[in-house]
């Protein structure tokens, strides 16, 4: 019988965390677009934990990559693609300098494209996953037909995308300080 319990709240778990994916992509896409303070130390944190991220995602891209041809290919095609995004991004971001602070609003195009790209790579996921397990007859396993190899190009993307974005902030915070 606990058995059994534990099983039906790993599957309430999981229905319920696809049930509020639409509601936290909604949410991301609000805060990505928000006029925010440019703090130095928040960039600092971010910058650090998406660098930490980074070499971990790329470690794993590079292992998986014994499994799944192209993986590790695809993530880094993925990350440099990102980082092109990111230095746009870093363009395309209006900067409001005030007598005590600096703030900044992201592109709501751009920040709208990494959320597109996170929510149709999910979506297809999701499909081609349940398309590859249907397949019994093909030879070549489920993880490899369910798209492993683009799903770490698109979040090699984001990582790459916020990389980039965030190093910029905090050397425009640095800049604007010395100013």
């Amino acid at each position: 019988m606990p058995i059994l319990l534990l099983a039906g709240v790993i599957v309430g778990m999981i229905l319920l965390s696809i049930a509020i994916l639409p509601i936290t992509l909604i949410q991301r896409y609000r805060v990505g677009t928000a006029r925010r303070p440019a703090r130095r130390w928040i960039a600092t944190l971010n910058l650090v934990a998406l660098a930490l991220s980074t070499v971990l995602f790329m470690i794993t891209a590079l292992m998986t990559s014994q499994w799944v041809p192209d993986a590790f290919r695809y993530a880094l095609a993925g990350l440099g693609l990102g980082c092109v995004l990111g230095l746009l991004g870093l363009v395309l971001t209006r900067w409001d300098a005030t007598t005590g602070a600096l703030y900044y609003t992201p592109n709501r195009w751009l920040v709208l494209g990494v959320t597109l790209v996170v929510t149709g790579r999910v979506l297809y996921g999701f499909w081609r996953s349940w398309q590859a397990w249907r397949s019994a007859f093909e030879h070549t396993t489920w993880v490899v037909q369910s798209g492993v190899a683009g799903s770490l190009a698109a979040g090699a993307v984001v990582l790459g995308y916020y990389l980039i974005y965030w190093t910029g902030v905090r050397r425009r915070v640095r800049r604007w300080r010395r100013v």
